[in-house]
């Protein structure tokens, strides 16, 4: 408990110190306890199994700009992370898509974790590099100077290294972890020094505790801090799960929603699960839309054990 109180004590400290909120850069997840290894690449491999997941995000649906062009914010994500037991470590990739009404950015990124055995617990460094890209469709905006220089014609595209640093600690009951993202700043500029825009550090802070309430339940309340150093935002979560098959929960954004997150697991060893989350906005409601969701399908890879030539059978002899 010393660790996650070390964390809770951060968390608190970086929430007195923070005064607004969160200027989003970095899409923000509802169901952020099922893709840690987006947020910290020092959760890749963590969970000793191979698995990969893909999300949806549909925010403020329904939501529609002045003109024809633009829309609501829409986010896909694929996930996927695996150990690497003979090494005391793990890997993780994923790929992000970010739609933003005339921007799209897309991060894809590789991660690797060297696990370090600390009695029944696991304590994680990872890294992370890949690549981040910019898309803006000039043809959607609609200046007020039709003849402004800064407004370019179509489609541009400009493509910068990413990398990331994480560190993640794994118990039976209780886990968190601390990451720093965009650590080389890079620059979008589409050739204009007027439209520079650098990728900005953004610190993640995770934490939570696993509670048996009793044989069939397990409570985990969890929180999610992320900040860019200038504005922050956070999570506060409780999820029940029941027979280790169905899950169910809320959870808080500050200055903007509240949430219901409903799961379930299905195949032999749980492997395969369904997740969604449904937020209802609480801030600013008449400049969006009431209600964004996620939905999240994950798989875990079989288990392949290592064991040699299988034994073979026969009436004559065996071998």
């Amino acid at each position: 408990m010393k660790f996650f109180g070390k964390l809770t004590l951060i968390f608190l400290l970086i929430t007195a110190w923070g005064t607004n909120s969160f200027a989003q850069q970095d899409p923000v997840f509802t169901q952020y306890m099922f893709n840690n290894v987006y947020n910290n690449p020092g959760y890749s491999g963590v969970e000793g199994v191979s698995k990969m997941t893909v999300l949806y995000r549909s925010q403020w649906l329904g939501y529609q700009g002045t003109f024809d062009e633009g829309g609501a914010p829409q986010t896909t994500l694929f996930t996927f992370t695996a150990p690497i037991l003979r090494f005391r470590s793990g890997v993780g990739f994923y790929v992000m898509d970010d739609r933003l009404g005339p921007q799209n950015n897309l991060n894809i990124q590789a991660s690797y974790a060297y696990h370090l055995v600390i009695g029944p617990a696991k304590l994680s460094f990872g890294l992370k590099a890949g690549i981040y890209s910019q898309t803006i469709n000039f043809n959607e905006y609609r200046p007020i100077d039709p003849n402004d220089p800064l407004i370019g014609d179509g489609k541009e595209s400009q493509y910068r290294p990413d990398m990331g640093v994480g560190v993640f600690y794994q118990a039976e009951k209780y886990f968190g972890g601390v990451s720093l993202n965009h650590i080389l700043k890079s620059e979008f500029d589409f050739g204009s020094d007027s439209l520079r825009n650098p990728l900005v550090n953004h610190l993640n802070v995770t934490g939570g505790y696993n509670y048996q309430l009793n044989y069939d339940i397990v409570l985990t309340p969890s929180f999610f801090f992320i900040t860019d150093f200038n504005s922050y935002t956070f999570d506060l979560s409780v999820i029940g799960t029941y027979r280790e098959k169905f899950w169910g929960g809320l959870s808080y954004r500050n200055s903007e929603a509240v949430s219901a997150l409903l799961g379930y697991s299905f195949l032999k060893d749980n492997a395969l699960s369904i997740g969604y989350s449904f937020d209802y906005v609480l801030i600013a409601q008449k400049a969006k839309q009431a209600t964004s969701h996620e939905i999240q399908l994950s798989y875990k890879l079989p288990v392949v054990t290592g064991g040699g030539k299988p034994i073979q059978r026969t009436p004559r002899f065996r071998h």
